[in-house]
């Protein structure tokens, strides 16, 4: 056979590729969560956006009021073997150990520099309180950003071994940005610092510092050397977390929210908040259940415990996603 009688077969294969390429591709572009699995957890979601968009519809609402809060920590990235701001704590205790060497036998400090993870866990949590007062406090609000800003650009997972602002989710990442491009404004609602998350956040999920609420120290205004500074004390402001949630929501944010996520038992109020009072509100728990891909956790853990939302979801009508199931890749380099 010559080659000039194959041309007319070779060019309609080559159309056929092509056609087929194109299709993909269309459909990848209409597929706003293409890292999800199709599913319960999608299809409410889909669902959900389409009936809150859908002008005169009965469960219309004005992008004024679309707002969405998420926590952070196992719900945008990854909390495991401990929550990342307490990493960042342990981490600044070697640092400043030189300039304290009382710290070599003054618990909880001594379980820190030694890697004894079973005497901190002692410590409990007035052992963090201290942690957290003496590495994030007595310095001025644009020195603790410069140290946080330098310590997430350089610090790595011990399991990944990767930045921790390559370890957000995917998925996440993906429905943000969804929730966005239907006229909603996403914020962070967390137990985690405010000071330590606003450096990053908007880089890592698009949320600009303004929209992020946390928990928060402290702050007092000085003059020193003739210049204003903004001082960080070692008092505890506030706890945004459990029932703190709603009140942060409601100071930072002044409306409630029509959609929440959350991974554990520390955003059940959150969730609560959300989803009372209106019907075609939503309410989600992202459930660590792939041990394979990234930590399988749940009911006995003591960082993102999921016990009493496992446990009501259902009554609730609100919504588990099942990382091993629901979500096709966990991290973005996946």
């Amino acid at each position: 056979m010559s080659i000039k009688s194959l041309l007319p077969r070779f060019a309609s294969g080559l159309v056929a590729t092509l056609a087929a390429v194109w299709a993909t591709a269309a459909l990848a572009q209409s597929d706003p969560l293409p890292s999800w699995n199709e599913g319960a957890a999608k299809q409410a979601l889909v669902t959900f956006v389409e009936n809150v968009t859908s002008e005169g519809g009965s469960g219309y609402v004005a992008p004024a009021d679309r707002i969405a809060t998420f926590d952070n920590d196992g719900t945008l990235w990854v909390e495991h073997p401990i929550y990342t701001q307490l990493a960042f704590a342990l981490d600044r205790v070697k640092a400043l150990a030189p300039e304290h060497p009382e710290w070599k036998t003054t618990q909880p400090f001594q379980a820190v520099l030694e890697n004894d993870m079973e005497a901190l866990g002692a410590a409990g949590e007035q052992g963090i309180v201290e942690i957290l007062a003496a590495t994030h406090a007595g310095m001025s609000t644009e020195a603790f950003e410069k140290i946080v800003s330098e310590w997430i650009a350089t610090a790595r997972h011990p399991k990944f071994d990767r930045p921790y602002t390559e370890l957000v989710y995917q998925p996440m990442i993906e429905l943000l940005e969804y929730l966005r491009d239907n006229d909603f404004r996403t914020f962070i609602v967390s137990g985690g610092g405010i000071e330590f998350m606003r450096p990053w956040t908007e880089e890592a999920y698009g949320i600009p510092p303004e929209q992020v609420v946390g928990s928060s120290i402290v702050t007092e205004f000085k003059m020193i050397d003739g210049e204003p500074r903004l001082m960080r004390t070692p008092k505890i402001a506030f706890v945004d977390d459990k029932a703190g949630k709603p009140v942060g929501i409601l100071t930072h944010i002044g409306k409630q929210p029509i959609a929440a996520f959350g991974n554990s038992d520390g955003d059940y109020e959150m969730l609560q908040y959300t989803t009372v009072g209106a019907t075609g509100r939503l309410g989600m728990f992202v459930h660590h259940d792939d041990a394979e891909r990234e930590y399988a956790y749940d009911r006995d853990t003591h960082f993102g415990k999921l016990d009493k939302g496992l446990d009501n979801a259902s009554k609730e009508g609100w919504h588990i996603i099942s990382m091993k199931n629901d979500w096709k890749q966990i991290f973005p380099a996946d």
